[in-house]
């Protein structure tokens, strides 16, 4: 059996104070709506967000990635040119009165010019082009998109096109069109700057990019999304005194709604969530008991920083323990882990990081511990010693 103890900081960590408020401080009229903090990937608030949903055209984010994976492996590259088929300008251009980029039947648009039809023009013409020449078919390439997002962790994919027209179980979470927009923007920040661009023309036809943040201080992609049957939404990320947020919202009943509801939510998510860094320099640990030891406790401190982000309010109930393994014992050498730094704020999962010991300290020879052992039997201690250690008295 293994027995697992846990210590009360017993100092003062400097986390901050607030009002001693919290319950239920966000809320969205959107069905479903995530905020996640870039830099932990924490999700800060969460309605519905791990239910899989009818994304619409936020779906474009995992074709455009898909598209820079393959770049980068070398499968492809950004000159390759395709040709435009029949079918694409017919599901995806202007006949289809959907989202296009204005292709025709045998034009041969490269690769970053489609990339740009997708990710600007939200192009369903763009989306097919690319399926059609990277796999052959719409439905090959919307398999391997499925696939890679599995690979990445993101188990609530399930695409079957490429566009996010209406697709008979075409769906993904919130939760994971966040973590999609964070990969775009750390692996591939060459192409994420493309998200931000105001509009983009191909040949005479020109079209804005309609992420109604993009005219909202640091705000810099991702992707909107409107269907009948999944209303509006947006995936949407934007930087301000070095701190990034992203917000997904989807389920809202029009465009003026969406435009509205997200510029309120990254404003909360910007101003209402702080990030807090606990170093070890900030924090002083009580010293830990060892068990046989030449020194009876051993000094510990932090590993590394801890990560703190949450709303402000929670703060002043922030809890902080120190969680040992198991009991210590002797031999310990300095650099051992011995536990963890454990920081629980309302609202949020724990964090946590190692803490180590800060001093060697040597096993007791056989007479100290045989000296050790008599004194606990003296003092009723029986039980303070570890399960995996021998009583020294007492019936078997």
């Amino acid at each position: 059996m293994k027995f697992w103890r846990g210590i009360v900081l017993a100092a003062a960590v400097g986390i901050g104070a607030a009002p001693p408020v919290m319950a239920q401080v966000i809320d969205t009229p959107a069905e479903y709506a995530v905020i996640m903090d870039h830099e932990t990937g924490q999700i800060l608030y969460s309605k519905r967000g791990e239910e899989a949903m009818t994304p619409a055209s936020m779906t474009k984010m995992m074709t455009a990635f898909v598209v820079f994976e393959l770049i980068e492996r070398g499968e492809i590259s950004l000159t390759d040119r395709f040709t435009v088929s029949e079918d694409a300008w017919r599901r995806g251009g202007f006949p289809s009165g959907t989202s296009t980029m204005g292709l025709v039947p045998r034009d041969t648009p490269t690769v970053e010019e489609l990339l740009h039809g997708v990710i600007t023009m939200s192009g369903n013409d763009a989306c097919i082009v690319l399926a059609e020449g990277i796999s052959g078919s719409e439905p090959a390439f919307a398999a391997r998109m499925t696939e890679i997002a599995h690979e990445l962790g993101l188990k609530s994919v399930n695409f079957v096109n490429t566009t996010g027209l209406e697709g008979e179980g075409h769906v993904v979470s919130a939760v994971d069109l966040a973590k999609l927009a964070k990969m775009t923007i750390d692996k591939y920040p060459q192409y994420y700057a493309w998200y931000s661009l105001p509009s983009y023309t191909w040949r005479e036809y020109t079209q804005m990019n309609r992420n109604p943040l993009l005219e909202v201080a640091g705000a810099d992609g991702l992707k909107t999304g409107h269907l009948e049957s999944s209303g509006y939404g947006l995936t949407a990320s934007a930087v301000r005194d070095g701190v990034r947020r992203t917000i997904v919202i989807n389920g809202l009943p029009t465009m003026a709604a969406r435009a509205q509801e997200a510029e309120r939510l990254m404003r909360v998510a910007i101003q209402s969530f702080e990030l807090k860094t606990i170093g070890p320099e900030t924090v002083t640990l009580p010293d830990v008991d060892v068990w046989l030891g030449q020194q009876r406790s051993v000094p510990v401190s932090l590993a590394e920083p801890v990560k703190v982000v949450g709303h402000k309010a929670a703060f002043s109930k922030a809890k902080a323990e120190l969680v040992l393994d198991k009991t210590i014992k002797a031999p310990v050498k300095k650099g051992d882990k011995v536990g963890m730094f454990v920081v629980t704020l309302e609202g949020q999962p724990p964090v946590s990081a190692p803490v180590i010991a800060e001093a060697d300290v040597k096993k007791l020879g056989f007479f100290g511990q045989a000296i050790a052992g008599v004194s606990t039997l003296m003092k009723g201690e029986n039980t303070s010693k570890p399960a995996d250690e021998p009583a020294t008295g007492g019936d078997e």
